[in-house]
């Protein structure tokens, strides 16, 4: 450790800053200094006792032993060996989480099916990994507030370019080309860990809306809003999850398709991708329809659903 000086001009006065600073080496080629406590502006004497306090930390192997607190309810005594330090003069400033962070990195590898681009797309693509894992936000939250609390940019070797969000966001724009093996490798994953089972499927849609015209999105289009925002566009998300909660695919449809037309779609996807089986499909009435009802049967699938209350009587 060291004592770092820094100077500033303000109203025509140089102004001297001090604090402790220790050299951290990253990698056989980088060391980089490391903040440990702001002292502010610093007399002579205060100059002095730190010089000597950090001299005091880094003795090794020599048999003079200095307390940095004396154990007398008096002041301390005029003794060589004891060095005073005011308790009021110290902060805890800006923490860093470095723990939660240093384990999620370390419990496995991060998935890539296929070269990533650039050298620092992976570090990009393992920041959101380990966010998710641990607090999953927006991408913009991420930027402004998660990222600047934590240590990411010491373990991933990198600075703070990691998390700019225009770059968050084109990675999961790159990531999405590998949609289809990605899903299949969580797949087998979650059945071997876990022992998940995918004959028994659930199948729901909900909706996010645009604050905006929105002209650059084909997709964005008025219809059903359920966030009862009908003046705004918006997408259709139709996602499949296991009865654990496992999701196993997703489908982004425009803003007007209705519930009950995605039912083919979905299920040509999941068949492509996941071959052809007896499952037991689960969904509410908004997708009930004759129709999907007779596609079900001609596929061979089971399924429970949800009765529209007008047919009540009519089971009866």
């Amino acid at each position: 450790m060291f004592l770092k000086r820094r100077t500033r001009t303000k109203d025509g006065k140089t102004h001297a800053y001090y604090s402790v600073c220790e050299s951290l080496r990253l990698s056989r080629d980088r060391v980089v200094q490391r903040q440990v406590l702001h002292l502010g502006e610093l007399n002579t004497t205060q100059l002095d006792s730190w010089q000597h306090s950090i001299e005091v930390l880094h003795e090794d192997g020599q048999h003079c032993q200095r307390r940095l607190f004396t154990d007398r309810d008096q002041s301390a005594p005029n003794d060589p060996d004891v060095v005073e330090i005011k308790l009021s003069s110290f902060a805890v400033k800006s923490p860093r989480r470095f723990g939660d962070c240093w384990a999620a990195r370390n419990c496995g590898k991060i998935w890539v099916c296929a070269p990533f681009g650039k050298a620092p797309w992976h570090k990009v693509l393992e920041r959101l990994v380990v966010n998710r894992l641990l607090a999953p936000r927006s991408e913009r939250f991420v930027h402004e507030k998660w990222f600047p609390q934590t240590a990411m940019d010491v373990l991933l070797d990198t600075d703070a370019r990691v998390a700019d969000k225009d770059r968050l966001y084109r990675c999961l724009d790159r990531v999405l080309q590998h949609k289809p093996a990605l899903e299949q490798h969580l797949a087998a994953k979650w059945k071997d860990l876990f022992g998940a089972t995918f004959d028994r499927l659930l199948y729901d849609l909900t909706s996010t809306y645009f604050e905006g015209d929105a002209d650059a999105v084909p997709k964005a289009q008025r219809g059903y809003s359920r966030d009862h925002r009908p003046d705004c566009k918006q997408l259709v998300l139709a996602l499949i999850v296991t009865p654990e909660g496992f999701p196993l695919t997703y489908e982004v449809f425009p803003g007007n398709r209705l519930d009950r037309a995605t039912l083919r779609d979905i299920l040509d996807t999941i068949e492509q991708k996941f071959g052809k089986a007896r499952r037991l499909w689960v969904f509410d009435r908004g997708i009930v329809s004759e129709d999907n009802l007779q596609l079900w049967r001609e596929r061979g699938a089971h399924y429970l659903v949800g009765t529209p209350r007008s047919q009540l009587k009519a089971y009866e």
